[in-house]
């Protein structure tokens, strides 16, 4: 069986963004749920022209900036999710991995944004909404910090490119993106009957209406990548992905997982719009899987960049390949 091929059309990018904090910073241990609520609030702030009546929903949905990023919704004429109410998102916010509570006034955060398809041009409005969070403080003492730079970086050589620096304020057009053929390129450095997966940040996959909380299955996992992938290339990148996919998975069900060492990682955030606390959390660590994953490298390869499973947009789901 060969390799998987990706939609052509699929394309990403990913940026880097360094704050500096001029005021303690009081945020959680995984960060992404901070800073993901602190660029929903700001964002429906500075774009909104009636807050008020959009005060549940968007009512302009994929018109309007915030709509199209924050409340993606499946447009009336969709060939597939038409029964959803939204969509996956076309950003993933990929926090540092440190996991400090505290970050001291002079101190940086760094963390990486991920856009998927028309969601790269969208990138003037994340640097806008990230500086003017950073005017009006986030997290727990609402303390304030400075954008200092936004970097483009190339998700397979790491090559940078500054776009904006805030001594001077402008923004340079500069990106690396990656399409479908040049991860499919990427994917070829691994090959073999096995490959080893690490789960970095918690990582919600749900089998037979119950959280997998170890393993995880690679017919899960790739159930879910085709999920994922198919969704975001057709509502984000304007293509579909055409795929045995019940073949796929079933093939999939043959490779076994020669040794695990996940574990379930608990946290939680506060939703603003829900008033209560959401268990975020999902299982992290590594997993060694044995059998036929040539076929699925492109997939996995792609997954690494996108994540996989519930809460993409604040960092779960993350996984590197250590073949």
């Amino acid at each position: 069986m060969t390799m998987i091929p990706l939609p052509e059309q699929f394309k990403l990018a990913q940026y880097r963004l360094t704050l500096k904090a001029l005021e303690p910073l009081h945020l959680p241990e995984f960060k992404g749920s901070a800073l993901r609520g602190g660029f929903g609030h700001t964002f429906k702030r500075l774009v909104c022209a009636q807050p008020d009546a959009c005060d549940k929903a968007c009512r302009l949905n994929n018109r309007c900036p915030y709509g199209y990023i924050f409340e993606t919704s499946p447009p009336a004429d969709s060939e597939v999710l038409r029964n959803f109410r939204e969509v996956p998102r076309a950003f993933v916010i990929q926090p540092a991995s440190d996991r400090r509570t505290e970050i001291a006034a002079g101190e940086q955060l760094v963390f990486h944004l991920t856009l998927v398809g028309q969601g790269i041009q969208y990138l003037p409005y994340f640097i806008a909404v990230f500086r003017e969070l950073g005017y009006q403080g986030f997290g727990r003492s609402r303390g304030r910090y400075r954008l200092q730079t936004v970097e483009a970086v190339s998700a397979i050589d790491r090559n940078v490119e500054p776009i904006y620096q805030a001594d001077d304020d402008a923004i340079h057009n500069a990106s690396f993106p990656l399409t479908g053929l040049d991860i499919e390129a990427y994917a070829r450095q691994w090959s073999g009957d096995r490959l080893r997966l690490n789960f970095v940040t918690p990582t919600r996959l749900k089998h037979r209406g119950r959280w997998i909380e170890d393993g995880p299955p690679f017919e899960v996992l790739v159930k879910t990548l085709l999920g994922r992938v198919s969704s975001l290339s057709y509502f984000h990148c304007g293509q579909l992905f055409e795929a045995d996919f019940r073949g796929l998975i079933d093939r999939a069900a043959t490779v076994a997982i020669e040794a695990s060492d996940t574990r379930w990682q608990d946290w939680s955030r506060f939703s603003g719009r829900q008033k209560r606390r959401i268990e975020m959390g999902g299982l992290a660590g590594c997993v060694t899987y044995a059998g036929d994953v040539a076929p699925y490298l492109p997939l996995l390869a792609l997954g690494q960049f996108i994540h996989v499973g519930k809460g993409t947009v604040f960092g779960n789901g993350q996984y590197r390949i250590n073949a």
